[in-house]
């Protein structure tokens, strides 16, 4: 495929079905408007409070591609892709300066003064109440991030991987983390055009893992 060739958008559920997790990537580059939009697309995802928790960074450069695979158990996805996507979490965002995003919340209309006012004191008090959780809050909104990501690659002609095999220590080294207690890495996610297809492997019948109300009580559609 030409990287530059203009797709039609699947619809959703097309992409959720039709996504699968490529492992082998052409080395063809992504546009640099289209990996824009899926910027755009990725950042629209929802996040406690709005406190956009993550920190997405986006590994191009070979070198970095390089370094970022050694600390993956050298799989090869992130040197073949043209970009691969770190979703990184910090901790600590909900306690920091809050005003950019409560002045954005204000100024769409999206919030009113009381919200903002509320919302300025009482959410360092939740992130701080969290004590322990607070990482944990944070790689969830970087997971749902991660996972506008790879539906809307999908949906554009891409192919992405969710990756969970990598060293969060050297991975943190890599992006240039190494003395930030407060990022977690929450998954990597390589991104570009498919060098082979991969079949779906299927699913279990709801009635193995959904249920009504309780665990025991399968869900029969």
């Amino acid at each position: 495929m030409n990287p530059t060739t203009q797709t039609k958008a699947l619809d959703v559920p097309t992409a959720i079905l039709q996504r699968r997790s490529i492992k082998t990537f052409k080395t063809d580059p992504i546009a640099p408007e289209l990996l824009k939009q899926l910027v755009e697309l990725t950042v629209a995802a929802p996040s406690s409070f709005n406190i956009q928790d993550w920190r997405i960074i986006l590994v191009q450069d070979e070198t970095q591609k390089q370094a970022l695979a050694a600390a993956s158990w050298n799989q090869k996805q992130v040197i073949e892709a043209p970009v691969t996507f770190v979703f990184a979490a910090d901790s600590s965002a909900g306690e920091q300066d809050l005003t950019p995003i409560l002045e954005q919340g204000l100024q769409t209309g999206a919030w009113n003064e009381g919200t903002v006012n509320y919302f300025r004191n009482s959410i360092p008090q939740f992130q701080a109440g969290l004590g322990e959780k607070r990482r944990e809050y944070a790689i969830k909104d970087a997971i749902i991030a991660s996972t506008h990501l790879v539906l809307a690659a999908e949906s554009l002609g891409l192919s992405t991987c969710f990756m969970n095999g990598w060293i969060e220590d050297k991975v943190k080294e890599v992006i240039g983390a190494a003395d930030d207690p407060n990022l977690a890495i929450a998954v990597i996610v390589p991104v570009g055009y498919a060098a082979e297809p991969r079949l779906n492997p299927g699913r279990l019948p709801f009635s193995y893992n959904v249920f009504v109300d309780r665990v025991g009580n399968p869900y029969q559609g």
